[in-house]
């Protein structure tokens, strides 16, 4: 039987939209529900402002310190051991209150099997991009991709990410293979996603468009 055991401490933390992210589910390789942790200091943002719109619903737990949540327009002081349910379509977002306050946050959508995994993978690739280990980076993104290869969205994100590496040939190659797997929803994404901006003057996005 082959198991994983990790201390919250020792796990690299990743700087992602004004947060720093603690990668469990992709440190861990659990799969049966979206599973992270955040930290931060007084003052810190630890959930990032967002709803989800999608039908996911969020489990968050004070594993340390202190937080203060804003769900809605209502916000909720959070010591250590706190447990904060939050429905979809629902803005969520806490900051900390204490230094070292460490929040995890486990999601999933009733009645369907977790497919998630794409945006935690993202921002492990991107930190190592933005450390200059992008040969690393490069690597986590293709390793996803082979374990799961018929998802659009590590296909997009693939792009995304080799947009911001600075290899727009091979952005090209796993856009095409996004809107392969589903062309509505890349589409959307295509006309508005900032990260893409650098392909926009190429006629190959253009093309991609259609």
């Amino acid at each position: 039987m082959t198991y994983n055991i990790a201390k919250v401490d020792e796990i690299d933390r990743v700087s992602y939209l004004g947060s720093n992210l603690i990668p469990l589910r992709y440190t861990l390789g659990f799969r049966p529900a979206g599973t992270s942790a955040w930290a931060a200091d007084t003052g810190g943002q630890l959930i990032p402002p967002h709803t989800e719109d999608a039908g996911n619903e969020e489990l968050y737990v004070v594993l340390r310190g202190r937080a203060k949540f804003t769900v809605g327009e209502e916000s909720s002081d959070a010591p250590q051991g706190t447990l904060v349910f939050v429905p979809p379509q629902v803005s969520r977002t806490a900051v900390a209150e204490e230094d070292d306050t460490i929040v995890l946050a486990v999601g999933g959508t009733i009645g369907q099997a977790f497919t998630g995994g794409n945006w935690d993978t993202f921002a492990v690739a991107d930190h190592l991009r933005r450390s200059g280990r992008v040969e690393e980076g490069r690597e986590v993104m293709r390793k996803a991709r082979e374990e799961r290869p018929d998802s659009w969205a590590m296909a997009y994100n693939s792009g995304c990410w080799e947009v911001l590496a600075g290899n727009p040939d091979a952005a090209f190659e796993h856009l095409r293979r996004a809107r392969e797997l589903n062309p509505g929803a890349v589409r959307l994404y295509l006309e508005g996603d900032s990260d893409l901006d650098p392909l926009r003057g190429d006629p190959r996005f253009k093309e991609l468009i259609g």
